[in-house]
């Protein structure tokens, strides 16, 4: 099947009567077929990756004895986006959508068997655990494209949210039924599965997704160097974007805190190894659990314009509950400040991520979001790897304390200089406009208008 045929457009055309602000319900939202096979792929997706990143840990310590070279297979996961995503993810926009989201899943699915082959050596496993992830930036660029294309503008939001909130909660479990596996039953078992779930991944986007052609077609294609340069100079050259891509990086600069220092934060109230354990689970746990909350209450209880309100006083919460974190007497507190803090930014991104991408202009929204990606998997390496060291020197809730109250000055800052011409929310995702010309400087801005 080609993939060059035109599909269906989504509901809510221009022209059509305008759409109601309320609340989309989880029955509008699932109504859209193509929506349900990218949540519902994405979800195997997810369950998959986090059980298998649990257990690789597992068997890479269980082989070599060494916690640097386990946290090195955990910490791989995130180097394709480091050191080449956004490259990687321009290769998005080549392609048809559909195309790219099953070619990687499959070709993901190898390396990743390969792992679970017994006799696999340590150094083996780390090379096709890089190989494997070469795969995420291009088939994620592509499937955050393709939202708008699904979606209407009413919907897009609340998809975005309804995703975010099931990320984290397929984080929480699968980290704990692949830890479970690993050392309960056999870590090969956790890393097969995954396999599988890009199988299954793969299969719902074949047969549910409809084919599309490519968002930049062979006239539009230059180096993909200079591909990828446009997606930098579009999301640093228009204000609104250039806002929401600082915002969301400061905000993940301190919430990824909790989860990266939690065990020595732990340590910091109990000496008890068993309490110990339990504390640094409490406290890695509770902003993954806080931002489910947060994206579940502002996706479905509140409208789109009351969200677009929330905006800066979320961001002014997110680092302040974590600068109250220099004064926690326990570990309790410190997860129930955490969650706060995970609460906010649940509220606060689908909304961010969904002006973000009604900003953009079609051809260009893989690349875009490869920026962001890789911008996020960098901030957060930056900020636990600087705070991890500054903990060397000083105690841990005074390095988050201090961190988080820089966080909070950087946040009030960009809140007060946030572009107030936010694009309308209201009417129809433009997902059909037609490829723009390549961004030239000062063009960017007019996106905002």
């Amino acid at each position: 099947m080609s993939d060059d045929r035109r599909a269906p457009q989504p509901a809510g055309r221009a022209g059509d009567a305008p759409e109601p602000d309320g609340p989309v319900t989880f029955r509008d939202l699932f109504a859209v077929r193509e929506y349900r096979a990218v949540y519902f792929s994405l979800v195997v997706n997810w369950l998959g990756d986090y059980l298998a990143r649990a257990a690789i840990t597992v068997l890479v310590y269980q082989q070599s004895d060494s916690v640097l070279l386990s946290a090195a297979s955990f910490a791989i996961s995130y180097l394709p986006w480091i050191v080449g995503g956004p490259v990687l993810a321009a290769l998005a926009e080549r392609y048809p959508y559909r195309r790219v989201m099953i070619v990687a899943d499959l070709a993901r699915a190898v390396p990743i068997a390969l792992i679970a082959l017994p006799g696999m050596p340590v150094y083996a496993i780390l090379l096709l655990l890089f190989v494997a992830m070469l795969g995420a930036p291009p088939t994620q660029a592509a499937r955050s494209a393709l939202m708008p294309v699904i979606l209407d503008r009413r919907r897009l939001v609340s998809g975005l949210a309804v995703n975010a909130t099931t990320s984290q909660a397929a984080q929480v479990f699968g980290y704990l039924v692949g830890a479970f596996i690993a050392t309960s039953v056999n870590a090969r078992l956790g890393i097969a599965l995954d396999a599988v779930s890009f199988i299954i991944s793969a299969a719902i986007i074949a047969l549910w997704v409809h084919p599309r052609p490519a968002a930049a077609g062979p006239d539009h294609r230059r180096h993909l160097l200079r591909e990828t340069g446009e997606g930098f100079r579009l999301v640093f050259g228009t204000p609104l974007l250039r806002s929401i891509a600082l915002m969301v990086f400061g905000l993940t600069t301190l919430t990824i805190l909790p989860e990266g220092l939690a065990a020595g934060w732990a340590a910091v109230f109990d000496e008890d190894p068993a309490d110990r354990g339990f504390d640094q689970g409490l406290i890695m746990a509770a902003g993954p659990v806080g931002f489910v909350i947060g994206g579940l209450v502002v996706g479905r209880l509140v409208s789109q314009p009351d969200r677009l309100r929330l905006v800066k006083p979320l961001a002014v919460l997110t680092p302040l509950a974590l600068a109250l974190t220099a004064f926690a007497p326990n570990a309790v507190t410190v997860a129930v400040l955490a969650a706060v803090s995970g609460l906010a930014q649940g509220g606060l991104m689908p909304t961010l991520n969904g002006e973000f991408v009604l900003a953009l202009p079609h051809g260009y929204r893989a690349r875009a979001y490869a920026v962001m990606q890789g911008g996020v998997q960098f901030t957060q390496f930056f900020a636990v790897v600087v705070t991890g060291a500054l903990a060397q020197f000083s105690s841990i809730p005074l390095v988050v304390g201090l961190w988080s109250l820089g966080g909070l000055v950087l946040m009030v800052v960009l809140v007060a200089r946030r572009p107030s011409d936010v694009p309308a929310t209201t009417g129809p995702a433009d997902a059909t406009r037609v490829t723009p010309a390549p961004v030239r400087p000062g063009a960017a801005g007019k996106l905002d208008r």
